[in-house]
């Protein structure tokens, strides 16, 4: 669901407490649409996101972790030049609807003080954020709108900023009962959660089937035919949320799926979806923000960061497939050659019943029983070439078969890399990630006229964990990690863990010299969920996970990066969970 303005509201009163008189330390722009502001204060700092995605326009303090460019994007320089030190004075929210505006005292060029607001418009594809100076005109934004895309409110440097068009809603702050109760029978839904969504601004849909739960108790919705006791019921409710509103304080909640996947948020107890789904509630609303958040805009940022690695190797992916495809075609032929063979004996006994010339002959089949057999025969050719182009062609499916068998073996182990190499760069989490599975792609001769600009990068540490009992377990970001961990770091008695069947990270759990047996079973469990949740399965119940002593781990020569074989192994099934692998994770 998209943030509410009832919701931006909780926003507001929780930054204004934290936030205002502090000042600006740093500002980052991770992203094309995401801007990051370090406020510093005595005793006190926090990292305010604010982000003008279409799919998920919001504003809140974050903990989660950002890699930034290493070249700053224009708009990020231009906010340095003008907000780098300046300080908060107030937030302001355009009534109850989603645009907040924050304003600042800043230095400019001369030392002298002025005003600049940011604006941070938080309204689906239409989101933005806007620099304003003390003159009311737009000094930057990080999206422009110049006339050709909006002729009614154009956004570019020098024009005078103008808000967006409020709808004709109420605002509950400002609004008592019997208004409001006007307002909702004049709309012309006669669904009571329509009507007030259609009556009250900043409230979404999830918000007011809330209210008509509470109101209803499962009857009729037609606003039209509420009783008395419903609509005290509804101005009841309206007043609890009115009351949370005005003092900031409420239940933030997000409801999850069957799946685990976040489905709703509110500021309030959501109870409408019964026993479907599973709640969960957060200390502030900039912590569920940043929790149902986090993970969706983290595949978005890598998507729109490796969308070629990715249209790269789906094509590789289908190419090889294709190619397998047809070599298995071909190898089905060759399960004849064996009757090119006969033929060709039987011509080699039967060479005086043939002349040239001839387009068939019948011969006796002495390997059925000498049953009458006709064998086709190239009229150009005499009968000595006849049954020797029956052997050329039996040799020729020979070795056909052991190369066509070698090749399939080879392609279908270059799929399954392929396929790994996509499971890495699905789950990146950086850029730094991204440029060493660019590298190992060039390397492996995928990418052609690669050019690393980035040579003195400092490679990524695997992923780090710890489980319950205390053990340290490590995890491979990419394949040539995942060689590393396995093949130098981890120690003989170590335990080494992958998914069956599915592309994933290498998983070491390092024992410190403890025998298998010897490991609690909770340790091996929560490693095994480890790598089921760093692998192309993730998200899937009961995935295979096999784990064996490192020592049982070979790579074969020539093998591709990440490609091992084992044995002595053992297989157990796990459901890993988000929230419990996070809980086990040291370093990200």
């Amino acid at each position: 669901m998209a943030l509410d303005g009832a919701y931006l509201r909780m926003l507001k009163l929780e930054i204004e407490q934290n936030a205002v008189g502090s000042r600006i330390d740093r500002i980052y722009q991770p992203s094309r649409e995401e801007i990051i502001f370090l406020l510093r204060s005595r005793g006190w700092s926090g990292r305010l996101l604010l982000s003008a995605g279409a799919d998920s326009p919001r504003i809140h303090y974050t903990e989660q972790p950002f890699e930034n460019p290493k070249t700053p994007p224009m708009f990020c320089m231009f906010l340095r030049k003008h907000l780098t030190g300046a300080k908060l004075l107030g937030v302001r929210q355009m009534g109850m609807d989603r645009v907040l505006y924050l304003d600042f005292e800043a230095t400019n060029e001369l030392g002298d003080l002025v005003n600049i607001t940011v604006a941070a418009e938080i309204m689906g594809r239409h989101s933005n954020i806007i620099l304003i100076d003390g003159d009311g005109k737009v000094m930057d934004s990080i999206k422009r709108v110049d006339q050709e895309m909006s002729g009614v409110r154009p956004i570019l440097p020098g024009i005078r900023y103008t808000k967006p068009p409020r709808q004709n809603k109420l605002n509950l702050l400002e609004t008592d009962d019997e208004a409001l109760k006007a307002r909702i029978l004049s709309e012309k839904s006669a669904d009571l959660a329509k009507s007030l969504m259609g009556s009250l601004e900043g409230f979404s849909s999830v918000l007011t089937r809330e209210i008509t739960a509470y109101t209803i108790h499962g009857q009729d919705a037609d606003k039209n035919v509420l009783t008395k006791d419903q609509w005290d019921r509804l101005f009841f409710f309206l007043g609890k949320i009115r009351e949370a509103l005005s003092a900031g304080e409420g239940k933030f909640t997000t409801v999850f799926d069957q799946d685990g996947k976040p489905r709703e948020f509110s500021f309030i107890d959501i109870t409408q979806y019964g026993a479907l789904v599973v709640s969960k509630t957060y200390d502030s609303p900039s912590a569920l923000l940043d929790s149902f958040y986090s993970e969706r805009v983290r595949l978005e940022r890598m998507k729109q960061r490796s969308n070629d690695l990715l249209r790269m190797l789906l094509n590789t992916t289908d190419r090889l497939a294709r190619k397998i495809a047809a070599q298995k075609e071909e190898l089905a032929a060759c399960a004849d050659r064996e009757e090119l063979k006969k033929k060709g004996e039987l011509l080699t006994a039967n060479l005086w019943k043939m002349k040239k010339g001839d387009r068939v002959v019948t011969v006796e089949d002495y390997y059925n029983d000498n049953r009458e057999m006709d064998i086709e025969l190239d009229p150009a050719l005499s009968p000595v070439d006849n049954a020797q182009k029956y052997y050329k062609e039996y040799r020729k499916a020979a070795t056909a078969e052991k190369m066509l068998q070698k090749l399939i073996v080879e392609g279908e182990a270059e799929l399954q890399y392929v396929d790994s190499v996509f499971d890495a760069v699905s789950r990146t989490s950086g850029e730094s990630e991204l440029l060493e599975i660019r590298q190992e792609l060039s390397e492996q001769g995928y990418l052609k006229n690669y050019k690393n600009k980035n040579k003195l990068l400092k490679a990524q540490p695997p992923l780090k964990y710890r489980t319950s009992d205390g053990y340290l377990v490590w995890c491979g970001r990419n394949n040539k990690q995942n060689d590393k961990l396995t093949c130098r770091d981890a120690r003989p008695w170590d335990i080494w863990f992958h998914t069956q069947g599915f592309a994933g990270s290498h998983v070491i759990l390092v024992t410190e010299g403890t025998e298998l047996n010897d490991l609690p079973d909770r340790t091996v469990e929560e490693a095994a969920a480890i790598a089921a949740w760093n692998s192309k399965a993730r998200g899937a119940a009961l995935i295979p996970v096999d784990y064996t002593q490192v020592k049982n781990v070979k790579k074969p020569n020539g093998a591709k990066p990440g490609m091992v074989i084992f044995d002595h192994y053992y297989t157990l099934y796990s459901t890993p969970g988000e929230e419990k692998v996070a809980a086990m994770a040291e370093e990200k």
